[in-house]
């Protein structure tokens, strides 16, 4: 083979293993993920509303904190019951029961027929919960713009439809970008699980849709909401001030974890006190029994103020925890991020009570 061949040879093996290395970079089309639904950015999404029969879910920004996400849970009203079955008109006889009035139901001035009351309308749903979303919620909302799926299935006839469950489904997502809403329709195939789900387009395209989505929908209140107290760290302040009642202690706070925390009083800065070191402790982590929307009051309301913590750094207030207790003797308590009151467990009892030692001393 001669020089000329030998080089052609090498230009055509270097090419090669060029194509073979771009093929084997570049990612195989149908690969999850990579069907894309909706094109929207996660900047321009508004609002994502999902629904089913009984209630729906909206992630939204709200419009005095653009950079906060929150969620709204709500109930959707009860359709009426059916009318009750009308009788026969209470006529068993013929209407010739041998009466002075021709055989009518005693007493019955309208020929005998008996009416039966009108069903009882439903009772209005709850108002809807307007809450804080937490950090899952956020990562939902990237995972929304864009809307993505792992497979394209095109338009179908109206049997496959119906075999699929778009026909007459109350389940759907609606994305709103600039002011307008784009629904999608979401189905399940008939006797499969409803971790399968298919999602309709407006113009008809049906998508095997990412089965990540719907789960975070489906239990929003455990898996959207925020439950922490407080928007900044245990350490992130150097003072605390304990109020109750007419009493009330300062207390100068030092460390930070996992180094051990020390509360002094603020006249003795050198002598941690171990009582309200505990109780504070014990204060940053009361689990939370439910978490209220915005504006929605407790059972029991008005409620009446127990103690009040107050966070400062450098003679700033940076949070609070307010606790009260309603008229039928459940603790409540609100603070600098929560949106609305938290109800909190029944040994929460004790804490109020040894409140009233860490705010006057005794």
């Amino acid at each position: 083979m001669n020089t000329r061949g030998l080089a052609l040879q090498g230009v055509l093996a270097a090419v090669g293993l060029v194509a073979a290395f771009l093929t084997w970079q570049r990612e195989p089309e149908g690969m999850p993920g990579e069907i894309t639904i909706l094109d929207i950015s996660k900047r321009a999404l508004e609002k994502v509303r999902w629904e089913d029969a009984t209630r729906y879910v909206e992630l939204f920004r709200n419009p005095d904190e653009e950079d906060k996400l929150w969620v709204r849970i709500a109930e959707k009203p009860k359709p009426p019951p059916p009318p009750a079955a009308v009788p026969d008109g209470g006529v068993s006889d013929g209407g010739v029961a041998g009466g002075a009035d021709g055989g009518t139901t005693p007493g019955g001035a309208d020929g005998g027929v008996a009416s039966a009351p009108p069903p009882a309308a439903p009772l209005p749903p709850p108002p809807p919960k307007v809450l804080r979303a937490n950090q899952n919620a956020e990562t939902l909302w990237g995972r929304l713009a864009p809307l993505k799926g792992t497979r394209a299935i095109g338009e179908l006839d109206e049997k496959k439809r119906e075999e699929l469950g778009f026909v007459d489904s109350p389940r759907k997502l609606t994305l709103t970008v600039g002011g307008r809403e784009q629904v999608i329709v979401i189905g399940s195939p008939k006797g499969l699980p409803w971790a399968t789900p298919y999602v309709m387009r407006e113009d008809g395209k049906v998508f095997l849709l990412v089965t990540t989505v719907l789960p975070d929908f489906e239990n929003a209140m455990n898996r959207m909401v925020d439950r922490r107290q407080h928007k900044f760290e245990e350490g992130d302040y150097d003072t605390i001030v304990v109020t109750e009642g007419k009493n009330s202690r300062t207390f100068l706070v030092t460390g930070k974890p996992p180094a051990p925390m020390i509360i002094a009083p603020q006249n003795t800065p050198g002598q941690q006190d171990e009582f309200v070191r505990n109780w504070h402790d014990r204060i940053w982590r009361v689990a939370s029994l439910d978490v209220l929307g915005k504006g929605e009051e407790p059972p029991g309301s008005p409620l009446q103020d127990v103690f009040r913590v107050e966070y400062r750094k450098g003679g700033k207030e940076v949070g609070f925890f307010q606790a009260a207790k309603s008229t039928q003797g459940v603790y409540y308590a609100r603070t600098e991020l929560s949106a609305g009151w938290i109800r909190l467990p029944p040994a929460f009892t004790n804490l109020a009570t040894e409140a009233a030692k860490v705010a006057s001393g005794s």
